[in-house]
């Protein structure tokens, strides 16, 4: 079988494993802020160029977790100037020790704008919005025995995106992909139940048939108690787990952690 990074040029897989690297031991804090990087001596410890460095550099510079200055060099930034919805940042923060800090942050974004976004969409959303997500809850409710898995995550994301979109509004559309990797964070660090909690599928089944009805207070109801729900669940869960931070694999290619410019 094909390895998933198969696909992609070697330099392109450097380049995103550096990207990785660098920017999982900034949110971890193994790279605390001020820590200055040389991309010399990290070309020479990870086995890649120094146009590896480079880009992944500038990725990690879009995303305010790096500023490069000239005489200055690569330094590492506070987590107040990273961007808080970069999707791998996000990943990054719910694999890290400040998790439910985290997680309570992303339950109050939720909060603040999917309720709303189902209020809009009770008036906007089309006939194939109501439709997905009318199957969206079918697939739910089909899956709700293997919560904790794939399939059900699909149909919960399918849901979230649909809603948002169905909204009207492309400034909430466009936090879709925020709300989805919330769920997917949920089954990748075994915060989601085996079995779905029955009354939250039936919720989501009300807000799709309260839009497809144009009930928009019943709407966003509906789903505020989806919202305040599922924030409740992962941070019991997460109070109960044992799984503790842990490093996102990485390929084998690199080499060792490059260390702190000493200069």
């Amino acid at each position: 079988m094909t390895s998933p990074g198969a696909q992609f040029p070697a330099h392109q897989q450097l380049h995103d494993a550096v990207v990785q690297r660098w920017g999982w031991d900034i949110v971890s804090g193994a790279l605390p802020p001020g820590t200055r990087l040389s991309a010399d001596t990290a070309a020479t410890q990870l086995a890649v160029s120094r146009t590896v460095v480079r880009e992944a550099v500038r990725v990690l510079e879009s995303m305010g977790l790096l500023a490069a200055r000239r005489r200055v060099g690569i330094t590492v930034q506070p987590p107040e100037a990273w961007d808080p919805y970069d999707l791998n940042i996000i990943r990054w923060r719910l694999a890290g020790p400040d998790r439910v800090t985290h997680l309570q942050h992303l339950g109050q974004l939720r909060s603040a704008i999917e309720p709303l976004a189902a209020r809009l969409a009770a008036t906007n959303a089309s006939g194939d919005d109501c439709g997905a997500l009318t199957a969206a809850v079918i697939g739910m409710s089909a899956t709700s025995r293997t919560a904790n898995a794939a399939d059900y995550l699909a149909h919960d994301s399918a849901f979230h995106r649909t809603l948002l979109r169905a909204s009207g509004n492309p400034m909430l559309a466009g936090l879709a992909e925020v709300v989805v990797e919330v769920l997917a964070g949920r089954t990748r660090h075994a915060l989601m139940p085996a079995t779905a909690d029955s009354e939250a599928v039936r919720l989501h089944g009300v807000v799709a048939s309260c839009i497809q009805a144009g009930d928009a207070p019943g709407a966003e109801a509906a789903m505020r108690a989806i919202v305040d729900e599922s924030t409740a669940a992962v941070l019991a869960m997460d109070a109960e787990t044992d799984e503790q931070p842990t490093r996102a694999a990485l390929p084998s290619v690199l080499g060792p952690r490059p260390l702190p410019d000493p200069s």
